[in-house]
């Protein structure tokens, strides 16, 4: 069982989980965060080594996304080109061919082998698909996309990866390719979901940032921090809100808070 609310206030913490983050004041070295930093690529290599194409459910994509992709087109069979930043092993990409002939995906990562898992896929095609490797707050999206031409690019679990004072490049490098009057789609962790509660002390990197044990990081957006990344790349804010769920497990008597953000933003 589960339950679900949307909405722009923050998730209340119980007194003894306000506790534990306020007594969790000792961040990781600058020394280890440096190197964090520069190895980001090789964790994130590592971490596909080690679960392949099995870490992630694949995301036959919700009723929201594909009333946002309905709702980008003019008409129903208008082909539509879109950007996945950040697709992993196509978890999202490939139940969306699938289901929507009509759509040209643009599809990229930071690991060359997750971009790898994603060539090798038996519904892998270039004639619906291209995916390439690419740092996205370093590498030209524009050498692999001509500039204003995506409808929709979707950023889902990807910016909380990325070093908070480099989430504004990502965005920046977007906007590039993104036709003027359409959106990025937006989902990722919120300010305290049951992940950001779990890490133990010593796996904090700054506000809301943390370091996981394989060495991947993991940012918390609030609401606000969002907004504001967004409009200082220029970016016209058409939702934001927070996705509050409950999931339950009665055999365990567990509750378990997870804490969305779910948001889409204009180019104008």
């Amino acid at each position: 069982g589960a339950f679900q609310k949307k909405g722009h206030s923050a998730r209340i913490l119980s007194p003894e989980e306000a506790e534990r983050l306020a007594k969790d004041r000792v961040l990781v070295s600058e020394f280890k965060q440096l190197k964090l930093e520069k190895e980001a690529q090789k964790n994130w290599d590592l971490f596909y080594k080690r679960n392949s194409t099995n870490f992630f459910k694949d995301r036959h994509w919700t009723t929201r996304e594909f009333q946002e992709l309905k709702a980008c087109r003019e008409f129903a069979d208008q082909k539509l080109t879109i950007l996945e930043a950040g697709c992993g092993v196509g978890n999202c990409l490939f139940p969306l061919l699938e289901e929507d002939p009509n759509i040209f995906a643009y599809a990229c990562d930071f690991s060359p082998r997750a971009v790898e898992y994603v060539k090798k896929n038996a519904l892998y095609s270039t004639e619906r698909c291209k995916v390439f490797q690419c740092d996205l707050t370093k590498d030209d999206l524009l050498e692999n996309i001509p500039a204003d031409s995506v409808d929709v690019v979707t950023l889902i679990f990807v910016l909380s990866a990325i070093h908070p004072d480099k989430m504004h490049l990502v965005l920046k490098n977007i906007y590039k390719v993104l036709k003027p009057g359409k959106c990025v789609l937006f989902r990722d962790y919120g300010l305290y979901d049951h992940a950001m509660l779990r890490f133990k002390s010593g796996s904090k990197l700054g506000e809301n940032f943390y370091v996981r044990q394989d060495g991947t990081r993991s940012y918390f957006f609030t609401e606000e921090f969002l907004s504001q990344l967004f409009k200082a790349e220029g970016y016209e804010q058409a939702v934001n809100e927070y996705v509050q769920r409950e999931t339950v497990n009665r055999k365990e008597d567990l509750r378990v808070p997870r804490v969305f953000l779910q948001s889409k933003f204009q180019k104008p």
